[in-house]
């Protein structure tokens, strides 16, 4: 039987403890739906912005392998008997005032078996009231993630990663079938951007392509897209939500994935080849 995967759409705000209650009745839903491995978004224990976000994300972040949110996501991956892409949370480094993004993966017994840390950090001008920098408090990751998981084998990306498609075609070069993308796109880069972004990675890779988005208001106004979408190896949409809290779920077929790849055998015919063991990421 083919494995299902659930992408888990948020609306976090400013309290953590209502954060995770609400990720807990998602990951319960995901769970009765069949899924084998739930994805929640990015930021997903605490989202705003301003000063009172800083404050707030600086009191939440947790050491390496001890945290409330860290024993969350164990214990919620153990009760549901599921695989857990635990969106990102903020784990200390080695800058004092700074945190990494890190994506942390669960398997069912509720042991962590993988981390990412968000390579790419989002400094950019949307507009004139609206502005993000985020590598003034977070430090960029320094390694690419790429595991065997029930559902089969996954690199993972966050968000911004989407515009570096580098770094999907690495992951594809160690055998990622299915991309992972914890996501908390803006509103107008996700009208303009989300679906050509993740469309291109699907077709691009003959892979899946599971997103999962923070969806309308949070802490200080800020306001995020939501469109958590599932996207077969032909870039066929599969699941959506596009507003509103919720889970949507697909079936992964890798018989179907592996047809796409013979028929077309881009692994086999690319010319520029990336020897993953030696990448260097500055």
């Amino acid at each position: 039987m083919n494995p299902i995967v659930a992408a888990i759409q948020m609306t976090s705000g400013m309290d953590l403890q209502a954060n995770l209650d609400m990720a807990q009745g998602l990951l319960a839903q995901a769970a009765k739906a069949g899924a084998k491995l739930a994805v929640l978004p990015e930021m997903f224990p605490l989202l705003g912005v301003g000063e009172e976000f800083k404050k707030a994300k600086a009191a939440i972040q947790e050491e390496p392998g001890n945290g409330p949110i860290q024993s969350f996501l164990s214990e919620q991956a153990k009760a549901n008997h599921m695989w857990i892409v635990g969106g990102t949370i903020p784990l200390s480094s080695e800058h004092p005032q700074k945190s990494y993004a890190a994506t942390l993966v669960f398997d069912e017994q509720g042991k962590q078996v993988a981390r990412y840390d968000k390579l790419h950090l989002f400094d950019a001008t949307l507009s004139t009231s609206e502005a993000y920098q985020e590598s003034a408090a977070m430090m960029h990751g320094n390694h690419i993630t790429v595991i065997d998981t029930p559902v089969g084998r996954a690199g993972i990306a966050v968000c911004y990663d989407l515009r570096f498609p580098e770094l999907f075609r690495a992951m594809f070069s160690l055998g990622a079938q299915i991309f992972i993308v914890p996501a908390a796109f803006t509103v107008p880069t996700g009208k303009a951007h989300w679906d050509i972004l993740l469309k291109a990675i699907a077709v691009q890779n003959f892979s899946y392509v599971v997103a999962s988005g923070e969806v309308g208001t949070h802490g200080g106004g800020r306001q995020t897209y939501g469109n958590s979408v599932i996207f077969n190896p032909n870039g066929e949409e599969l699941a959506r939500l596009v507003d509103g809290i919720g889970v949507v779920t697909a079936t992964i077929d890798l018989d179907y994935l592996h047809d796409q790849r013979r028929k077309i055998m881009i692994e086999s015919h690319q010319r520029i080849f990336m020897d993953c063991g030696n990448i260097t990421i500055k």
